[in-house]
Protein backbone atom coordinates (compact mmCIF):
# COMPACT_ATOMS: atom_id res chain seq x y z
CA UNK A 1 0.00 0.00 0.00
CA UNK A 2 1.25 3.51 -0.79
CA UNK A 3 0.53 6.76 1.05
CA UNK A 4 -0.20 7.07 4.76
CA UNK A 5 -2.67 4.22 5.06
CA UNK A 6 -2.53 1.01 7.05
CA UNK A 7 -2.62 -2.54 5.74
CA UNK A 8 -2.48 -5.83 7.63
CA UNK A 9 -1.98 -9.01 5.62
CA UNK A 10 -2.79 -12.51 6.91
CA UNK A 11 -2.11 -11.84 10.59
CA UNK A 12 -2.19 -14.78 12.98
CA UNK A 13 -1.36 -14.91 16.67
CA UNK A 14 -1.42 -17.75 19.21
CA UNK A 15 -0.48 -18.08 22.87
CA UNK A 16 0.49 -21.15 24.87
CA UNK A 17 -1.37 -21.46 28.18
CA UNK A 18 -0.87 -24.53 30.38
CA UNK A 19 0.60 -26.49 27.46
CA UNK A 20 -2.43 -25.61 25.31
CA UNK A 21 -2.09 -23.45 22.22
CA UNK A 22 -4.83 -20.82 21.99
CA UNK A 23 -5.32 -19.14 18.62
CA UNK A 24 -6.37 -15.53 19.25
CA UNK A 25 -6.23 -14.29 15.64
CA UNK A 26 -6.49 -16.45 12.55
CA UNK A 27 -5.55 -15.07 9.11
CA UNK A 28 -6.82 -11.50 9.58
CA UNK A 29 -6.36 -8.98 6.75
CA UNK A 30 -7.60 -5.37 6.83
CA UNK A 31 -6.91 -2.09 5.05
CA UNK A 32 -7.51 1.51 6.17
CA UNK A 33 -6.97 4.51 3.93
CA UNK A 34 -5.34 7.72 5.16
CA UNK A 35 -7.77 9.77 7.27
CA UNK A 36 -10.30 6.94 7.57
CA UNK A 37 -12.20 5.97 10.73
CA UNK A 38 -11.98 2.18 11.05
CA UNK A 39 -13.79 0.32 13.81
CA UNK A 40 -12.78 -3.17 14.94
CA UNK A 41 -15.92 -4.58 16.51
CA UNK A 42 -16.44 -7.73 18.51
CA UNK A 43 -17.41 -9.20 21.83
CA UNK A 44 -14.98 -9.57 24.73
CA UNK A 45 -12.42 -12.23 23.81
CA UNK A 46 -12.92 -11.86 20.06
CA UNK A 47 -9.33 -10.66 19.53
CA UNK A 48 -9.85 -6.90 19.22
CA UNK A 49 -7.13 -5.81 21.65
CA UNK A 50 -4.67 -8.35 20.27
CA UNK A 51 -5.27 -7.06 16.75
CA UNK A 52 -4.68 -3.47 17.89
CA UNK A 53 -1.44 -4.54 19.57
CA UNK A 54 -0.23 -6.15 16.34
CA UNK A 55 -1.28 -3.22 14.16
CA UNK A 56 0.55 -0.75 16.40
CA UNK A 57 3.68 -2.86 16.79
CA UNK A 58 3.18 -3.36 20.53
CA UNK A 59 3.25 -7.10 19.81
CA UNK A 60 4.51 -9.27 16.94
CA UNK A 61 2.37 -11.63 14.87
CA UNK A 62 3.25 -15.31 14.47
CA UNK A 63 2.74 -14.80 10.75
CA UNK A 64 1.64 -12.03 8.41
CA UNK A 65 2.74 -8.42 8.17
CA UNK A 66 1.65 -4.87 8.97
CA UNK A 67 2.47 -2.01 6.59
CA UNK A 68 2.07 1.58 7.81
CA UNK A 69 2.80 4.54 5.54
CA UNK A 70 4.75 2.26 3.23
CA UNK A 71 6.87 0.74 6.02
CA UNK A 72 6.59 -2.92 6.96
CA UNK A 73 6.75 -2.55 10.74
CA UNK A 74 6.88 -6.31 11.30
CA UNK A 75 10.31 -6.19 9.65
CA UNK A 76 11.70 -3.50 11.96
CA UNK A 77 14.02 -4.24 14.86
CA UNK A 78 12.89 -3.18 18.33
CA UNK A 79 15.44 -0.32 18.25
CA UNK A 80 13.99 0.95 14.97
CA UNK A 81 10.35 0.28 15.83
CA UNK A 82 10.16 2.34 19.04
CA UNK A 83 11.07 5.73 17.47
CA UNK A 84 8.99 4.97 14.36
CA UNK A 85 5.98 4.22 16.54
CA UNK A 86 6.47 7.39 18.56
CA UNK A 87 6.70 9.53 15.41
CA UNK A 88 3.81 8.05 13.48
CA UNK A 89 1.33 6.56 15.97
CA UNK A 90 -0.74 7.60 18.94
CA UNK A 91 -2.41 5.17 21.35
CA UNK A 92 -5.43 5.77 23.59
CA UNK A 93 -6.04 3.18 26.29
CA UNK A 94 -9.24 2.27 28.12
CA UNK A 95 -7.47 2.62 31.48
CA UNK A 96 -5.79 5.95 30.65
CA UNK A 97 -2.19 4.86 31.55
CA UNK A 98 -1.12 8.36 32.60
CA UNK A 99 2.14 8.72 34.52
CA UNK A 100 1.06 9.44 38.14
CA UNK A 101 4.09 11.63 38.94
CA UNK A 102 3.58 13.93 35.94
CA UNK A 103 1.09 16.77 35.59
CA UNK A 104 -1.49 16.80 32.82
CA UNK A 105 0.74 19.09 30.76
CA UNK A 106 3.82 16.91 31.36
CA UNK A 107 1.95 13.71 30.45
CA UNK A 108 0.98 15.24 27.11
CA UNK A 109 4.47 16.63 26.48
CA UNK A 110 6.21 13.31 27.11
CA UNK A 111 5.98 11.73 23.60
CA UNK A 112 7.05 15.01 21.98
CA UNK A 113 10.01 15.31 24.34
CA UNK A 114 11.08 11.80 23.35
CA UNK A 115 11.23 13.13 19.79
CA UNK A 116 13.40 16.05 20.92
CA UNK A 117 10.66 18.52 19.96
CA UNK A 118 11.55 21.98 21.28
CA UNK A 119 7.86 22.96 21.01
CA UNK A 120 6.63 20.08 23.17
CA UNK A 121 5.21 22.37 25.88
CA UNK A 122 3.57 24.72 23.39
CA UNK A 123 1.94 21.85 21.50
CA UNK A 124 0.72 20.25 24.73
CA UNK A 125 -0.79 23.53 25.93
CA UNK A 126 -2.51 24.05 22.58
CA UNK A 127 -4.11 20.63 22.84
CA UNK A 128 -5.22 21.27 26.44
CA UNK A 129 -6.97 24.39 25.17
CA UNK A 130 -8.67 22.33 22.43
CA UNK A 131 -10.19 20.03 25.07
CA UNK A 132 -10.99 22.81 27.59
CA UNK A 133 -8.47 21.61 30.18
CA UNK A 134 -5.99 24.46 30.23
CA UNK A 135 -7.05 25.19 33.82
CA UNK A 136 -6.00 21.63 34.76
CA UNK A 137 -2.54 21.75 33.22
CA UNK A 138 -0.73 21.57 36.58
CA UNK A 139 -2.97 18.90 38.10
CA UNK A 140 -1.75 15.34 38.59
CA UNK A 141 -3.80 12.34 37.35
CA UNK A 142 -5.22 11.57 40.81
CA UNK A 143 -6.71 15.08 40.82
CA UNK A 144 -8.59 14.53 37.55
CA UNK A 145 -11.94 12.90 36.85
CA UNK A 146 -12.19 9.89 34.52
CA UNK A 147 -13.37 12.05 31.63
CA UNK A 148 -10.56 14.54 32.22
CA UNK A 149 -7.98 11.75 32.31
CA UNK A 150 -9.22 10.43 28.99
CA UNK A 151 -9.07 13.91 27.45
CA UNK A 152 -5.45 14.14 28.60
CA UNK A 153 -4.87 10.69 27.08
CA UNK A 154 -6.27 11.87 23.75
CA UNK A 155 -4.02 14.94 23.81
CA UNK A 156 -1.00 12.76 24.56
CA UNK A 157 -1.86 10.52 21.61
CA UNK A 158 -2.10 13.51 19.27
CA UNK A 159 0.85 15.66 20.42
CA UNK A 160 3.18 14.30 17.73
CA UNK A 161 0.56 14.81 15.00
CA UNK A 162 0.51 11.05 14.28
CA UNK A 163 -0.49 9.54 10.96
CA UNK A 164 -2.60 6.98 12.79
CA UNK A 165 -4.29 6.82 16.20
CA UNK A 166 -5.21 3.52 17.85
CA UNK A 167 -7.94 3.58 20.49
CA UNK A 168 -8.74 0.51 22.61
CA UNK A 169 -12.28 0.88 24.04
CA UNK A 170 -11.55 4.57 24.86
CA UNK A 171 -14.98 5.13 26.43
CA UNK A 172 -15.16 1.78 28.26
CA UNK A 173 -14.38 3.19 31.72
CA UNK A 174 -16.66 6.23 31.39
CA UNK A 175 -20.36 6.80 31.96
CA UNK A 176 -22.53 7.27 28.88
CA UNK A 177 -22.50 11.09 29.01
CA UNK A 178 -18.71 11.36 29.32
CA UNK A 179 -18.31 8.54 26.81
CA UNK A 180 -20.28 10.48 24.20
CA UNK A 181 -18.28 13.64 24.91
CA UNK A 182 -14.96 11.79 24.55
CA UNK A 183 -16.03 10.10 21.32
CA UNK A 184 -17.16 13.34 19.68
CA UNK A 185 -13.98 15.08 20.82
CA UNK A 186 -11.81 12.32 19.41
CA UNK A 187 -13.62 12.40 16.07
CA UNK A 188 -13.32 16.19 15.85
CA UNK A 189 -9.58 16.12 16.58
CA UNK A 190 -9.07 13.26 14.14
CA UNK A 191 -10.64 15.38 11.38
CA UNK A 192 -8.60 18.43 12.40
CA UNK A 193 -5.30 16.53 12.26
CA UNK A 194 -6.37 14.26 9.37
CA UNK A 195 -5.21 11.19 11.29
CA UNK A 196 -6.41 7.69 10.52
CA UNK A 197 -8.37 6.41 13.53
CA UNK A 198 -8.53 2.69 14.32
CA UNK A 199 -10.79 1.95 17.28
CA UNK A 200 -11.63 -1.32 19.02
CA UNK A 201 -15.12 -1.35 20.50
CA UNK A 202 -18.10 -3.57 21.19
CA UNK A 203 -20.47 -0.61 20.71
CA UNK A 204 -22.75 -0.71 17.66
CA UNK A 205 -23.52 2.98 18.25
CA UNK A 206 -19.85 3.90 17.72
CA UNK A 207 -19.61 1.57 14.72
CA UNK A 208 -22.52 3.38 13.06
CA UNK A 209 -20.34 6.47 12.52
CA UNK A 210 -17.30 4.66 11.09
CA UNK A 211 -16.08 4.67 7.49
CA UNK A 212 -15.38 0.95 7.77
CA UNK A 213 -16.28 -1.74 10.30
CA UNK A 214 -14.31 -4.97 10.70
CA UNK A 215 -16.11 -7.55 12.82
CA UNK A 216 -14.14 -10.20 14.69
CA UNK A 217 -15.55 -13.43 16.05
CA UNK A 218 -13.32 -16.02 17.74
CA UNK A 219 -10.25 -14.46 16.14
CA UNK A 220 -11.54 -14.57 12.58
CA UNK A 221 -12.70 -11.67 10.50
CA UNK A 222 -16.25 -11.48 9.24
CA UNK A 223 -17.24 -9.67 6.04
CA UNK A 224 -15.98 -6.05 6.30
CA UNK A 225 -18.52 -3.24 6.11
CA UNK A 226 -16.99 -0.34 4.14
CA UNK A 227 -18.98 2.88 3.82
CA UNK A 228 -16.35 4.75 1.74
CA UNK A 229 -15.16 4.10 -1.80
CA UNK A 230 -11.98 2.14 -2.49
Amino acid sequence: MTGNGLEAVHLSKSYTIDARQITVLDDVSIKAHAGEFLVIEGKSGSGKSTLLSLLSGLDRPDSGRVVLAGTDITGLSEDALAPFRNRTMGYIFQSFHLVPSLTALENIMFPAELNGDARAAAKALELLRCVDLEHRMNNFPHQLSGGEKQRVGICRALVNRPLIVFADEPTGNLDSVNGDIILQLLLELRREFNSTLVMATHSREISAGADQVVRLSDGRIQAPDRRTQE
